[in-house]
């Protein structure tokens, strides 16, 4: 079975949530791509999409530059599902008008729906009225000719609009946030229902299609995996291992800026458990020598990735000199994200030392097994590879390591007193139940020393501070509102057990994903 058969084109306007959406039709076990606004139409056609999804953005369509698209789309004759932005476009291009509202939108807003002759709605309202998220200042002000009202809210006499006739829909609202309940039934509703996909996108089809296509890919070649024990080198490895066996030797390189314990932890999952060869360098003096002086987060690193691609490279030719593949645990977001990604338009908010290829010099080609999936797939695909769940569930762990953990230059003093801080922060996590309520959790290295007075003494020591946020998506994050008692018996623990620090603070700031690692 081909699970990239059927597939949703998504093109991004410039929203926050663009992301989201590609996670809810993946939700829906559809498979689907992000690209810009302003794709070809060439690529569109030859992409065949089963349907298209247009982005929000911040823009008004009305606005001299705003983005545009090629409105041939419009005219393939398969579903589209303009979301803010993208129903505005819509209701532009077929003769509609768009102007600011009277009253702006932001928040919630309370549903209803006008009329019941399309299937968009099916299943989603459940009382005569449901809450969405609302996030606009224009709206639809003349509809577009063949086009009805399907739904609208106090402020937004038009919230969504349709023709069921030639497959055309419209919400000002957005579903793919949370924020909106039941809004992934709105896009399942209108990936499986309207665009007719029977929903091939599930961990099993792609575990299997993808060991085809690494055992076509490879042959009898052999593969060198960079290992760092975090969930996506983790299942990228297990998969890997998976399709082609003893062809698949994993490094692992102890950083010096790994957690506490960690290394031997990923040897015993791998090598002694799960079989699979993997070869240890200890590396922790090197690194910390090349991050001398460096204290931009930005440049850490770019610092610690150059590293590592050295570091792949003696390997290469000390040990594995026949290896002709490197692989990678890149993901999409890492792709999205990074400079050069699907859609090139927005911001440059992250960037991933595993993106973009490798050095010309690097006699490897590159493998990248789970490119096509977001984190919680990934999570699923670790699951039924049988990976430990403390593994394939444990928080998020940065690829520098603590070295964006630790603020300003990173020291190996610095890195034992976090590495312990943060031991203890997650064991308290674990004992309390918290740890699988909070989304990611994690203990910082502040470049500050604070005057105390520990017993009768007088104390100028370091400040470690522990964060903990709430999200789903990781698109944007809240902070976990902690027990203060557990807060009070973490604090106490830290300052007692880790010689150096006389102070710990909680962040209590909800940040966007770019500074969820505080950089």
């Amino acid at each position: 079975m081909d699970i990239h058969s059927e597939k949703i084109l998504i093109l991004d306007f410039g929203s926050q949530y663009t992301q989201l959406i590609a996670r809810r039709v993946r939700e829906a076990h559809v498979y689907c791509e992000l690209h810009s606004h302003d794709m070809d139409m060439a690529d569109i056609q030859a992409f065949a999409p089963q349907g298209i999804i247009l982005s929000g953005g911040p823009c008004s369509v009305y606005d001299p530059g705003a983005p545009t698209f090629d409105e041939r789309l419009l005219e393939l004759g398969v579903p589209v599902l303009g979301i803010c932005y993208g129903m505005h476009v819509m209701a532009r291009h077929f003769g509609g008008e768009v102007t600011a509202a009277g009253k702006r939108e932001f928040g919630h807003a309370e549903l209803e729906r006008t009329d019941n002759s399309g299937p968009l709605f099916d299943g989603f309202f459940v009382e005569e009225k449901s809450p969405v998220w609302m996030s606009h200042g224009d709206h639809v002000s003349k509809l577009p000719p063949g086009f009805t009202v399907a739904a609208a809210t106090a402020n937004a006499p038009v919230a969504a609009i349709q023709d069921p006739g030639r497959q055309l829909y419209g919400v000002q609202f957005h579903p793919e946030v949370n924020h909106t309940p039941r809004g992934e039934i709105l896009i399942d509703t209108f990936v499986r229902k309207i665009c007719a996909c029977h929903g091939h996108w599930t961990p099993g089809q792609i575990i299997e299609d993808a060991v085809a296509r690494i055992q076509e890919k490879v042959g009898a070649d052999r593969v060198i995996l960079g290992l760092s024990g975090g969930v996506d080198s983790s299942v990228a490895a297990a998969l890997i291992h998976r399709a082609i066996g003893d062809q698949l030797t994993c490094v692992f390189v102890d950083t010096g800026l790994l957690r506490l314990g960690e290394g031997d932890q990923v040897m015993a999952t791998f090598a002694e458990n799960m079989g699979v060869k993997v070869l240890r360098v200890d590396a922790e003096e090197r690194f910390l020598t090349a991050l001398i002086d460096v204290d931009d987060p930005e440049q850490k690193r770019k610092v610690i990735g150059n590293l590592f691609i050295a570091i792949f490279e003696e390997v290469a030719a000390g040990k594995l000199e026949d290896a002709r593949w490197l692989a990678q645990g890149t993901i999409y977001p890492d792709v999205i994200e990074s400079a050069g990604g699907k859609t090139g338009k927005a911001q440059n908010i992250k960037s991933h030392h595993n993106v973009g290829g490798l050095p010309e010099k690097m006699k490897l080609q590159l493998l990248e097994p789970l490119r096509e999936l977001f984190k919680d797939e990934v999570r699923a695909l670790g699951d039924e590879l049988g990976l430990p769940r403390q593994m394939v569930w444990r928080h998020p762990f940065p690829g520098p390591g603590l070295g964006v953990r630790i603020l300003g230059e990173v020291k190996k003093e610095y890195a034992d007193i976090l590495r312990q801080a943060d031991a203890i922060y997650i064991e308290e996590l674990f004992q309390s139940g918290w740890y699988d309520k909070v989304s990611q959790a994690f203990a910082v290295f502040l470049p500050v020393r604070s005057v105390g007075v520990m017993g009768d003494g007088r104390t100028y020591e370091n400040v470690v501070a522990l964060r903990a946020v709430e999200t789903k998506d990781f698109m944007t994050a809240s902070w976990a509102q902690l027990p203060y008692d557990l807060l009070a018996r973490i604090s106490t623990r830290i300052i007692n057990e880790v010689r150096g620090v006389n102070r710990v603070a909680y962040d209590i700031s909800s940040k966007p994903p770019s500074t969820i690692e505080w950089e």
